[in-house]
């Protein structure tokens, strides 16, 4: 009989084996552009304030962003998960209803 030294008799080779450890390789998630849409009726104020408010920029990238939805109809307010990214779209349309603004958000996969 075998003493207890970590080693077994059985036929076919020697009595250690090696285990290895698979890390699962967990998948990144999928990334959600939030984006503001052009309309005729709110104000470049309320705009830029929507943007400081819910998507922290500064006055500064607000303004750039406001000008760019003004002259080209849209503009990207930022990158979420989309969990995130659904949240802020809820969160704008919201404020944008409560001061009676006709102000569209929406949400993409990047």
């Amino acid at each position: 009989m075998a003493g207890d030294d970590g080693r077994s008799n059985t036929p076919g080779g020697p009595g250690t084996s090696v285990i290895t450890k698979v890390k699962p390789r967990t998948k990144r998630p999928s990334l959600y552009r939030v984006l503001i849409l052009n309309d005729d009726y709110t104000p470049m104020e309320f705009v830029v304030h929507v943007l400081e408010k819910f998507f922290q920029k500064n006055a500064e990238a607000a303004t750039k962003i406001m000008l760019h939805v003004h002259h080209h109809g849209i503009g990207e307010c930022g990158v979420f998960t989309y969990e995130i990214a659904e949240t802020k779209v809820t969160q704008v349309m919201d404020f944008a209803r409560k001061h009676q603004h006709p102000l569209q958000c929406v949400m993409e996969k990047k």
